[in-house]
């Protein structure tokens, strides 16, 4: 059972919501960004979405792209966010990080040695927008030989034909795209999404959590409502990038938990 396994089963036992959060790795620079992720927990943050930054992210938003922009421009690279995750889980050994990206930097480093540092550093899970199901000898299957889960994206065109190629590889649990496009547009609408999560769930026991296009505490406590959880990160990177002290930033993220919690 990975942390991430692990927090469901807890939730599941409170009658909780998941609330997910997502910042990109070494944003502004990596020692705020290690302050923030070390911040997250005792904001009421159940599971840590980390981005790794790459130069070329095709299905992020203009919030996200220029986070990762600020972190590659003070040298964030994939070892400094690893060391990132390692020095968390001196403090936390139980609040999952998944890292979210793009395959190019694993590719790189090799999938073998990616694998080995991430588990020591302690990353959980991972999300990798652009490898579809067709490559999951790749990173997929490898990664869950490791012993990390390997998160899959269903998006509002993963028609009934396609969600089980989608489904089959996938561990942790099943991340729900819930408007089509890129990352801080547009706004989720539960009554969009509850159709859709159910007919997730008629074909998978994984928890299905929900993200794009929530940024209030109303927004996460509707989605939640209707999905096992919710993942927000464009309205809390967009909170960092304007310069907010960590303590406002941070009780932003508390809102946005509490409103899923509610759920």
């Amino acid at each position: 059972m990975t942390r991430i396994d692990a927090k469901f089963a807890d939730l599941r036992a409170q009658g909780k919501k998941a609330f997910v959060a997502y910042v990109m790795a070494g944003d502004p620079d990596y020692d705020t960004s290690l302050a923030v992720v070390k911040g997250l927990p005792g904001a009421g943050v159940d599971i840590i979405e980390l981005g790794l930054p790459f130069t070329d992210p095709m299905a992020d938003g203009e919030t996200i792209q220029l986070a990762g922009q600020r972190a590659l421009a003070g040298g964030m690279t994939l070892d400094k966010t690893l060391s990132l995750a390692r020095t968390f889980r001196e403090e936390d050994d139980t609040t999952p990080i998944v890292m979210m990206g793009y395959y190019n930097p694993i590719y790189s480093r090799g999938v073998d040695l990616f694998l080995e540092q991430a588990k020591e550093a302690g990353i959980d899970g991972l999300i990798i927008v652009d490898l579809p199901p067709e490559e999951d000898d790749e990173l997929c299957i490898p990664a869950q030989k490791a012993g990390l889960n390997f998160i899959r994206l269903a998006t509002p065109t993963t028609d009934d034909k396609r969600l089980p190629k989608v489904l089959q590889n996938t561990s942790g649990f099943v991340y729900y795209v819930s408007i089509t496009g890129i990352t801080g547009a547009g706004a989720a609408q539960p009554a969009d999404v509850a159709p859709e999560v159910a007919r997730i769930k008629s074909q998978t026991d994984l928890p299905v959590i929900v993200g794009f296009g929530i940024r209030t505490p109303e927004a996460s406590e509707g989605i939640a409502g209707v999905a096992d959880g919710c993942v927000v990160g464009s309205a809390i990177v967009g909170e960092l990038a304007s310069g907010k002290p960590l303590s406002e930033v941070l009780a932003f993220v508390k809102t946005l938990a509490d409103g899923a919690h509610r759920a």
